[in-house]
């Protein structure tokens, strides 16, 4: 029997949020290391500490709970004696919008948080970039981009441009950064950040 064929539409190795697990995640720290384990990789609880400006008493809390939700867990090829290393259990999280809505006011008040916690983290990173970009070699300047639109569509075509858009960002997850390139071609690439924001808006 053949294998089936990938459904690149569900991104890999992702945790659809529960009511359950939301709850574990939507607080700004936790969400704040889940980030910061995703993006630099493996650390302990006091090189998080130091990273993110806090006490490792508070990073080693909420690395268990965040642990206890599936969200991290140990590094077993890193640290020594007793040094405990954490890395990200899961590559993203998808949100599902139905927990706007859940009769649950606690779940819809974990919700508001997870979401606008996303917004405040999106914001500090554009802000980061602009307080920086000086100290970027011109051609990465020059293909960063901070772009606008305003379009008419229905919600079914705005759902529908929302897939392409990722689709078309998944395609380069796996792209080489160049034909034959050696560590020199590799020196030249960098993590990308993209940030993708859709919504209606009245015009009353």
């Amino acid at each position: 029997m053949p294998e089936p064929e990938p459904d690149h539409s569900v991104p890999r190795n992702y945790v659809p949020l529960d009511p359950r697990s939301l709850r574990g995640l939507a607080h700004p720290l936790r969400m704040r290391l889940l980030s910061s384990l995703r993006h630099d990789g493996s650390a302990t609880a006091s090189q998080l500490a130091e990273r993110l400006g806090e006490s490792s008493g508070a990073t080693s809390y909420h690395l268990r709970q965040l642990a206890a939700h599936g969200f991290v867990e140990d590094d077993p090829g890193r640290g020594k004696g007793r040094e405990r290393w954490w890395k990200a259990s899961v590559d993203r999280t998808r949100f599902n919008d139905s927990l706007l809505t859940d009769p649950d006011p606690a779940v819809r008040g974990a919700a508001d948080l997870f979401m606008h916690e996303v917004a405040t983290i999106h914001t500090q990173e554009v802000g980061t970039w602009l307080g920086t970009a000086r100290e970027w070699p011109e051609e990465w300047r020059r293909s960063s981009d901070l772009s606008d639109w305003t379009l008419r569509l229905t919600s079914a075509q705005a759902s529908e441009l929302n897939e392409k858009v990722h689709e078309l960002i998944e395609s380069y997850r796996d792209v080489k950064p160049a034909e034959g390139g050696g560590p020199e071609t590799e020196a030249k690439t960098a993590q990308v950040r993209m940030h993708l924001h859709a919504f209606p808006r009245s015009t009353d």
